[in-house]
């Protein structure tokens, strides 16, 4: 069920599947941020709303409605 942007998530790897669920996965957010892995500590550009490290695969995700603010973006695992 789509719970607009009043959803909360426990985990980045619901994050991800509620992304892939409603389509939003590849699409190019807003306004990219620059995030640093919490695996292998590579600062790279996250330009859509589920990202993947180029260094080591770690996924990660942030849905639309809260793609204002970096802190928002959660790890999902490795190539979930």
């Amino acid at each position: 069920m789509h719970d607009g942007c009043m959803g909360s998530f426990e985990n980045g790897k619901q994050v991800v599947m509620k992304l892939r669920m409603m389509g939003f996965s590849n699409q190019f957010m807003p306004m990219p941020f620059e995030i640093t892995c919490e695996k292998c500590n590579h600062t790279f550009l996250m330009e859509t709303f589920e990202t993947k490290c180029p260094e080591c695969g770690m996924v990660y995700g942030v849905t639309p409605c809260h793609a204002f603010d970096p802190s928002n973006v959660m790890a999902a695992g490795d190539d979930i």
